[in-house]
């Protein structure tokens, strides 16, 4: 993908390329789907395998992890193979592991199955956040992405009620099931439809990299799981959380001194870019746990059904839909700054509003902390991506949406575990009050280090987002340089 020229930065995308934005859009919107359809389902699938909450996040997780090990090699793949071929391998993955799921008769199969549905999405994912700033020039990215977050968002939306529909009615293993066809459908599309998009590179494939980055995220994400039922001083805990460090500085300092890294992190140059990725990480890191606390909450807690659930988290996910192209259209208007501050002070808000749930916490109190979070993510997430990815070239994009897309995946996981260990600890030691007390006790605590998290994210965010694109202080020019 070599750098665009200013004519082709002011022309207008074509019928074709308008087609396989839509195609890319509707596989990363199975993508999404599959996975907020599963947070109505946690608390079922606990009772079906007999599990707990620290084994059953690891649906959640597994599917983060693999992301995180997927999005560094999305880089090289879309550099390596056309678009067409690419989705195409993506989705026959996805759908091949989303039947898996559904015929599961274990927990392990269940793993095995969400192992391919996440190498799939961990393809379809980069892909339509790289296909877009492809094809649109930088002063009309923001607008690009915000239209793009209305069908992104419409999963989020739907997911949850139908999920909780469906496993009320029928069980989980429906939820799974009824998206088979879908996938299939997209799938023939794209067999017909589907054009390739930019330029192709013949880029090695580092095999120690890809190695390097399994074990290193592979570990980490084990020994953080792990820590919940084998306690923080176990061997078994302290030595893979200690290889995992250390296979992580490893895989930097190999992708920083060979030609033709895995992940590109010489992009990190760019200060704008190199904020952006940090940001987006943090504000990920807090978020991702929400999907596996608060099913188990809503469910276990105020014993509401897998369906109800599903309606109350609903209206956060429709206040979505209308907000994604208003914050692509003021992105485009007015810069990140102010977009990316007011998101993250209503994201940090309503993390601490829901720390302080209890047993009788009255549901509109729910919904409307849930509406602010959302609202909060959209503001904040999209504004900051693509103003980071703006300030790189056409030929960089690419590796630079890929590492941006690994600390989210990667950071999600591994605070998923870690939040989720500290739950069932502090469930754990509050047991004598009960079980509805102990788990509102471990779930308050679990969303009070999430807050920590996201005023993390808001203090990097009035520090060093500008309201211009590419616009960085005096003191982070030596980044560039």
């Amino acid at each position: 993908m070599n750098e665009a020229t200013p004519a082709a930065l002011s022309r207008k995308a074509t019928r074709k390329e308008i087609t396989v934005i839509g195609i890319v859009l509707a596989g990363a919107f199975l993508a999404i789907l599959n996975q907020t359809v599963l947070s109505p389902a946690l608390p079922k699938l606990m009772e079906t395998f007999c599990i707990t909450a620290g084994t059953a996040q690891w649906v959640t997780s597994i599917y983060l992890l693999v992301n995180g090990i997927m999005v560094p090699i999305s880089g090289f793949l879309i550099d390596r193979f056309p678009t067409r071929k690419l989705f195409f391998a993506s989705m026959a993955a996805f759908v091949v592991g989303t039947a898996l799921c559904g015929m599961a008769p274990s927990f392990e199969v269940l793993i095995v199955g969400r192992i391919l549905q996440a190498a799939g999405a961990g393809v379809q994912l980069p892909l339509v956040a790289v296909v877009p700033m492809l094809i649109f020039p930088p002063e009309k990215r923001g607008t690009a992405m915000g239209m793009s977050g209305i069908v992104m968002s419409c999963a989020p939306a739907a997911g949850p009620v139908v999920a909780g529909a469906l496993i009320d009615a029928m069980g989980w293993r429906a939820m799974f099931w009824s998206m088979v066809p879908l996938a299939v459908i997209v799938l023939a599309v794209s067999f017909f439809l589907l054009a390739n998009v930019g330029e192709l590179k013949r880029p090695h494939l580092d095999v120690p990299s890809i190695l390097l980055s399994t074990v290193a995220f592979g570990c980490l994400l084990y020994g953080f799981s792990s820590a919940s039922t084998l306690g923080w001083a176990s061997p078994l805990v302290l030595v893979p959380i200690a290889v995992g460090v250390l296979a992580l500085v490893w895989f930097i300092r190999r992708q920083l001194s060979i030609d033709e890294p895995l992940l590109q992190l010489r992009v990190l140059k760019s200060a704008p870019f190199a904020y952006s990725a940090v940001i987006v990480t943090v504000i990920n890191s807090a978020l991702s746990v929400g999907s596996v606390i608060l099913p188990i909450y809503l469910q276990n807690v105020l014993g509401l059904t897998a369906f109800e659930t599903g309606v109350l988290m609903t209206p956060g996910a429709v206040c979505t839909i209308f907000l994604s192209p208003i914050s692509g259209i003021l992105f485009d208007k007015f810069g990140p700054r102010v977009i990316a501050i007011v998101g993250l002070t209503g994201l940090f808000g309503s993390m601490v509003a829901l720390a302080f749930v209890g047993s009788t916490t009255a549901i509109w109190y729910l919904v409307c902390s849930y509406v602010v979070q959302s609202c909060g993510l959209t503001l904040a997430n999209m504004p900051v991506t693509t103003w980071g990815l703006n300030s790189l070239r056409n030929d960089q994009i690419a590796h630079g949406n890929a590492i941006s897309n690994t600390g989210r995946q990667v950071g999600g996981a591994i605070s998923t575990a870690l939040i989720v260990t500290i739950m069932t600890m502090v469930t754990a030691a509050n047991a004598d009050l009960g079980p509805l007390q102990a788990t509102t006790a471990g779930i308050d605590v679990a969303y009070g280090v999430s807050a920590a998290i996201a005023g993390v994210a808001l203090v990097l965010a009035v520090l060093k987002v500008r309201s211009k694109r590419g616009q960085v202080d005096s003191d982070d020019l030596c980044l560039e340089r």
